[in-house]
């Protein structure tokens, strides 16, 4: 049924969050440390009808949006029953990627149809529809504080940036090749982008020019995502290497300080995209 989460037959934890679930063993009880909150270990969250293509918690944690194949858009509570609790309806083709606001009000999206959408995540109104782009939108991101900006990264080989208050694009970044992945940094004063060239770029908003290029991955890039402290680019690319780079103004010797692998990418060239944990100490990746 459309909406419904199925929750995993182990029984919920008596007490909750870090709860401790006493199991019987050779007469003795063992305790076993319960890591989160949730109803049970795994949650099943139905009702999309075509395959997720993107996934991403809100700032509290509290809420999951997710989307793909089917455009529709689904809100999720993360506790208790994962209670489907919105769609939002507006995209014609396949949504590629979504991007909470700072305050978690608001919600970015981005799409096969080659339009950028900006939603009222409480109301579930759309409340801009964002038309430039000439072909599939692969990702789109935005600030986290201070003003409210949005950008894009298309297959037609642009970057756009977009302000909710404004009709059309504020700023047009023109690459040779196809943009698979984009981020804002922290101040929202430069854009780090990704695509075919399996190079990273960082571009100044202010003199909209390029201001640094990053080098190492052998294959195109999937995903672009800074560190909670604004200070280090998480990046994912088809070469199967996950990346991290310093992009601090003054870096001694390589950028790239940390290289990671062991996920796959497969015959479908997926944007498989990559995440931070929220104290830096861990990241993610899809597979």
């Amino acid at each position: 049924r459309r909406g419904m989460a199925l929750v995993a037959k182990r029984p919920r934890s008596p007490t909750g969050e870090d709860a401790l679930v006493a199991k019987k063993s050779k007469g003795e009880e063992k305790e076993e440390h319960r890591t989160s909150a949730l109803l049970a270990p795994i949650m099943l969250l139905q009702g999309h009808g075509g395959e997720v293509l993107t996934v991403r918690f809100d700032p509290t944690g509290k809420y999951l949006a997710s989307a793909g194949h089917d455009k529709d858009i689904f809100l999720w509570e993360v506790y208790g029953d994962c209670v489907n609790y919105g769609v939002l309806k507006g995209h014609k083709q396949a949504v590629l990627q979504l991007q909470w606001t700072f305050d978690g009000t608001n919600l970015w999206s981005c799409a096969a149809d080659k339009m950028v959408m900006f939603w009222d995540a409480e109301t579930g109104k759309r409340i801009k529809k964002f038309s430039g782009h000439s072909s599939f939108v692969n990702s789109c991101c935005c600030t986290r504080r201070g003003v409210m900006i949005g950008a894009s990264a298309s297959d037609d080989g642009t970057i756009k940036v977009w302000d909710p208050r404004v009709r059309n694009a504020v700023t047009s970044l023109e690459e040779s090749y196809q943009v698979t992945a984009v981020e804002l940094s922290e101040d929202g004063n430069r854009v780090f982008s990704g695509g075919l060239d399996n190079e990273i770029k960082i571009w100044d908003l202010r003199k909209e020019e390029i201001e640094l290029t990053m080098s190492g991955h052998t294959d195109t890039l999937t995903g672009l995502r800074m560190s909670p402290d604004g200070q280090m680019l998480l990046s994912n690319a088809m070469d199967n290497t996950l990346r991290v780079w310093d992009t601090r103004p003054f870096v001694e010797g390589s950028r790239c300080k940390l290289v990671m692998g062991g996920h796959m990418h497969n015959y479908e060239k997926n944007l498989i995209r990559c995440a931070w944990s929220p104290d830096a100490a861990r990241v993610g990746a899809g597979n």
